[in-house]
C-alpha cells in the first residue's frame, strides 16, 4: 500500500496541493510570471497557463508572444507525458551559456490540455530568477518535474526523498 503524507497546513491565500485534481488539469492564471537568466529577460507574462496535478506545485506554460523567444532554439530531445501528450524541448541560450533542454512545449496536446498548444514551460532550477508576483520560486524538488513553489502553495511536494510512488 502506498502511503501519502499528512499535507501540510494552508495558510492564508494558499493552496494545497493535495487538493489539486488526478488526473491533472490546466487553467489560466493572472499571476505575473518573470524569468531572468543572466541579465537577459527571457519572460515577462500575465497570460500564462499553470498546470495542476495532486502532490506537485504548479507548473507555468508561457505564450510564445510574452517571450524572448531569439534565446530558444530546439532541442531534438522528445518525452511523452500520460496527461498532455508529446513534449518538444528548447535549449536556452543566453550570451555563452546554453542550457540543453531547458525549456519544453506541446505542439499536439492532447484535447484536455489545447489551452497550451504552443506555450512554453522552463525548468526553474536551471534559471537565475523565476518569479511568480515579484516573489523568487523554488524549483519543485527532485531534478525531474517542472513545478514552482511560491508562497500560494502548501506541500509536502512530490520529489522530495521518498516521494516516488505518492
Amino acid at each position: 500500500m502506498i502511503s501519502h503524507p499528512k499535507p501540510d497546513p494552508v495558510g492564508p491565500g494558499q493552496e494545497s496541493v493535495w487538493n489539486y485534481p488526478r488526473p491533472a488539469i490546466c487553467e489560466p492564471t493572472k499571476r505575473r510570471v518573470q524569468i531572468i537568466h543572466e541579465g537577459a529577460k527571457l519572460v515577462d507574462s500575465s497570460s500564462a497557463w499553470r498546470t495542476l496535478e495532486t502532490s506537485h506545485p504548479p507548473t507555468y506554460y508561457i505564450p510564445q508572444a510574452d517571450i524572448a523567444m531569439d534565446h530558444l532554439c530546439a532541442n531534438p530531445r522528445r518525452t511523452i507525458c500520460e496527461w498532455k501528450g508529446q513534449a518538444r524541448y528548447y535549449d536556452i541560450v543566453v550570451d555563452r551559456d546554453r542550457i540543453s533542454a531547458g525549456a519544453w512545449s506541446y505542439a499536439s496536446p492532447t484535447p484536455n490540455f489545447a489551452n497550451i498548444r504552443g506555450y512554453v514551460a522552463f525548468y526553474p532550477d536551471l534559471l537565475d530568477q523565476c518569479l511568480i508576483d515579484g516573489e523568487q520560486i523554488t524549483p519543485q524538488p527532485g531534478q525531474f518535474y517542472g513545478g514552482w513553489i511560491s508562497q500560494y502553495e502548501a506541500g509536502p511536494f512530490k520529489g522530495i526523498p521518498g516521494s516516488q510512488f505518492w
